[in-house]
């Protein structure tokens, strides 16, 4: 989340990217005028029969080209570069020396877990609303269950999990996006597993554009990105102490060119970045703070300050109570954002 990085916090897990399009073409082709032929019956048919298949083609194009932007499910875009099943029925996956059998409904549940790391098994659920049967993953160790507090959990992928998707997945991708194993201490999970809600509604506002979502960085892999440049230098140096060799002129210069704020003698990091192309074809980028109500002061001030787009995330059930007086301190900061428009979700 935005606020204090520290250099230590370094996660080594392997990166990903991308997502291939495929576009389909139709070419129709009619009879001209002084067409006029003997015909009979059963070429009036064929006729019909072939110019009711286009139409029905036709009809459908809008909506394949809705699925490749990702509107029918903004939870599709984790699966598309993944050599795994995507239909109704559950297929053989072999994978070294054990077998796995998985559906598309499965397939786009590991793969959205292991993007945001934990995901609530609330949050889980079809889009009619039902709630997913997570038995069959968890008995072939695909994925862990872990407390959120005494009455929520949440789910997380195993290292079997992660490595199904790594070694099943386009190794030619662009823009490849990262899986996670395992999941944070306790007392993060809370917050960590609202990240995927306030994907979900950032998402829905991206799809109204017409924007095609890429993938989603967590903070760890742009901290990631940003510990290998501090410490760039002093890779292959023994008689190195550890700290970072850079001025601020530098890190100043590398926040600029990574889209992201640098203030207060410090580079903020958002909790998830959305990267995207929109309508007009060009890469694009939504930050997302997750807020709650234990946000206040300096940390309140930063994420306002940050040009994030800001989630207003609640507790858990079961969680501590809202405290009022915290939501106020904390839009009390926002008030200029909301004067220059920027999105307070």
């Amino acid at each position: 989340m935005a606020g204090d990085f520290d250099p230590r916090d370094f996660d080594s897990r392997e990166r990903g990217d991308g997502v291939h399009d495929l576009e389909d073409q139709w070419l129709v082709l009619g009879r001209g005028p002084g067409a006029d032929v003997a015909r009979d019956d059963s070429l009036d048919d064929e006729t019909r029969a072939r110019d009711e298949d286009w139409r029905e083609e036709r009809d459908r194009e809008p909506r394949q080209r809705d699925d490749e932007r990702g509107a029918v499910d903004p939870r599709d875009v984790f699966m598309r570069e993944l050599d795994l099943p995507h239909g109704l029925d559950r297929e053989l996956v072999q994978d070294r020396d054990r077998d796995y059998t998985l559906n598309g409904a499965e397939t786009r549940t590991l793969s959205t877990v292991g993007a945001f790391r934990v995901v609530s098994e609330r949050d889980l659920r079809d889009p009619r609303g039902d709630a997913l049967d997570l038995r069959h993953l968890e008995d072939q160790g695909l994925i862990q269950r872990v407390p959120l507090n005494e009455h929520e959990r949440a789910v997380a992928l195993t290292e079997h999990g992660r490595g199904l998707l790594e070694r099943h997945r386009d190794s030619r991708s662009d823009h490849r996006q990262a899986f996670y194993a395992g999941a944070d201490k306790a007392r993060e999970r809370t917050h960590d597993a609202q990240l995927y809600r306030a994907y979900l509604k950032a998402a829905e506002r991206l799809q109204a554009r017409e924007a095609k979502i890429l993938r989603v960085e967590l903070d760890r892999e742009l901290k990631r990105e940003y510990q290998r440049f501090l410490q760039d230098r002093n890779r292959g140096d023994r008689d190195t102490d550890g700290r970072p060799d850079r001025s601020p002129e530098e890190i100043q210069d590398w926040a600029r060119e990574h889209h992201l704020p640098c203030f207060d003698e410090q580079v903020h990091f958002p909790d998830v970045r959305i990267e995207y192309r929109d309508v007009d074809g060009d890469v694009r980028w939504d930050d997302v703070e997750v807020t709650t109500e234990h946000y206040r002061g300096r940390h309140a001030s930063s994420a306002a300050r940050s040009g994030f787009s800001i989630h207003m995330g609640g507790g858990s059930r079961g969680g501590g109570p809202f405290d009022p007086r915290a939501a106020e301190d904390f839009l009390c900061t926002c008030r200029s954002r909301r004067r220059t428009g920027t999105s307070i979700g």
